[in-house]
């Protein structure tokens, strides 16, 4: 069914390759190259896990909803157990911080069997347990303007490459539906709650947060929550210090890693 939606709404797009016109992935390894980017950081979860995660503001944090959840149990993550750490390159952040609180977004629920309205509601803010306010470190700006066909980029820590993100300057939306784009940008284990972002502006600006890995055809593709009207509601879980009433065990397929390194919880798949 999945399937049948995502044919049905963005069987255009796969006319040529999605990665025809991407750029190719590149590690932002050394101070220069990680310039300007010093606000995604590693997001590290519980027993060994991660996401990638973005300061927007100097004490709050993007990143996606299912990565506050134990990927075994269900169950939340305690916001003692997180670490934020922003600009993390080959074993050194340009800073550390805890987590004083999390909110998932109200519509989120980790065990729903309907991955595409999973993934529109795939959006999280953290509240860190002090600011970060380094003039080196500044945080991103949002944005809600990203249509179909436009040109967008992507920072992410991944398996295989958690000690420093890698960025994506091109790749392209294919698609959209129901608060939910379709990317043909490069993601795997780790990436989820990874800033997609447009340069329209002269500077990166964040209009969708990374969810999860699925296949568009013989395609491999990106799935993202859309910003658009979803900060507002998230800032008001924040205020209200609410925590979604969400749990259960987790009933889509994820592919495990198997390099024994970390339990990366990272990109899902959702094979259409």
């Amino acid at each position: 069914m999945i399937r049948l939606a995502l044919i049905a709404v963005f069987a255009a797009c796969l006319a040529a390759p999605a990665t025809a016109q991407d750029a190719a992935l590149r590690e932002l390894s050394t101070n220069a190259d990680g310039r300007g980017w010093e606000a995604v950081g590693r997001l590290d979860l519980g027993r060994g896990g991660f996401c990638t995660a973005t300061l927007i503001e100097p004490q709050l944090v993007l990143t996606a909803a299912h990565c506050l959840f134990d990927r075994d149990t269900g169950q939340r993550i305690d916001a003692s157990e997180m670490l934020f750490m922003a600009g993390l390159r080959n074993g050194r952040a340009e800073a550390y911080r805890g987590v004083r609180r999390a909110v998932a977004h109200p519509d989120y629920a980790f065990d729903s069997d309907t991955p595409l309205q999973r993934v529109a509601s795939d959006l999280a803010l953290i509240e860190l347990d002090q600011a970060i306010s380094l003039p080196s470190i500044r945080p991103l700006e949002l944005d809600r303007n990203a249509q179909a066909g436009a040109h967008v980029g992507v920072v992410s820590y991944a398996r295989a490459r958690a000690e420093a993100p890698s960025l994506q300057e091109l790749c392209r939306v294919l698609g959209r539906q129901s608060g939910v784009m379709v990317l043909s940008c490069a993601v795997d284990f780790g990436a989820s709650g990874a800033p997609v972002f447009t340069n329209e502006f002269g500077a990166p600006r964040i209009v969708s947060v990374v969810s999860a890995m699925a296949e568009l055809g013989a395609e491999p593709v990106a799935l993202s929550a859309s910003l658009r009207d979803q900060i507002g509601v998230l800032r008001q879980a924040l205020s209200a210090q609410s925590l979604p009433e969400v749990g259960g065990s987790l009933n889509a397929r994820r592919a495990v890693p198997g390099d024994g390194s970390r339990n990366e919880i990272g990109a899902r798949f959702i094979r259409p």
